[in-house]
């Protein structure tokens, strides 16, 4: 297993890659990232099992997702079988990611109790919206930065795990160990793309938005439920297909099993 170290530049490249891929054909892969979507909404209406159950499908969906995308870069076949192909890829492994991702994740709140008493724990699964007002006055600064520090090196272990354990046949130790390792090498084109993420993903909306509303201040729900539609049907499946591009530049495509 290699990973290639790339220069910060390639962050925006793979933006601009999963902009190529989506063009290729944009209503199957906003399509299926609609069809993740409602998978996990639906499986989390469920009480306690559907959270669990959404746990540990996600990893293999977001496989699913960068199958579609190599497909369309390559020009082959994609349909909703492929999204749901994912999970059939070394599936022990990919669900014990699922697991360990929100075994870990749960277990990061909870070490904020140790500063707020719990607070920021239960707001984050608070059900309701009033069960949230009633935490709005606590101070989650302190355990916010806690939950950050700890959720870096997480995420960055499990950036590319599904990907390698799916198309590597790698373990689940060796995955996690790889993908940290092409983050860490790989920080500065990571940095730049967070940039970039932040760029379409939030202030092109803002603006566009904020445009919108000030020439048709009247239409605020229709304009606002047009935007979200956009950013659905583009800049979501854009920015999957980034990961995609992600992976096959650190990786190489020549490496896939």
């Amino acid at each position: 297993m290699r990973a290639q170290t790339l220069p910060a530049a390639a962050g925006w490249q793979w933006i601009l890659s999963g902009f190529a891929i989506f063009k290729r054909n944009p209503p199957m892969l906003s399509m299926l990232v609609i069809s993740y979507w409602f998978t996990v909404i639906f499986l989390n209406i469920l009480p306690i099992v559907g959270a669990l159950v959404a746990s540990l499908l996600i990893p293999g969906l977001s496989v699913g997702l960068m199958q579609a995308s190599r497909n369309l870069e390559r020009g082959q076949p994609v349909g909703l079988q492929t999204l749901f192909g994912g999970l059939k890829e070394n599936t022990k492994t990919l669900l014990a990611l699922g697991a360990l991702y929100l075994f870990c994740t749960l277990g990061i709140l909870g070490l904020s109790a140790l500063i707020d008493g719990g607070d920021l724990f239960n707001y984050m699964l608070a059900d309701t919206k009033a069960e949230r007002l009633t935490l709005e006055e606590a101070d989650f600064v302190l355990p916010a930065l806690l939950v950050m520090a700890l959720l870096v090196p997480l995420m960055m272990a499990y950036w590319f795990a599904p990907i390698l354990a799916a198309w590597h046949r790698l373990t689940l130790g060796r995955s996690l160990f790889f993908s940290f390792v092409a983050c860490w090498m790989n920080w500065r084109p990571f940095m730049v793309f967070i940039a970039g993420l932040f760029l379409i993903a939030g202030i092109i909306p803002g603006v566009l938005l904020g445009l919108l509303l000030s020439l048709f201040p009247g239409a605020q729900g229709f304009i606002t439920a047009i935007v979200m539609v956009l950013m659905g049907l583009i800049v979501a499946p854009v920015i999957f297909a980034s990961f995609y591009a992600c992976y096959r530049d650190i990786f190489g495509i020549s490496e896939i099993a």
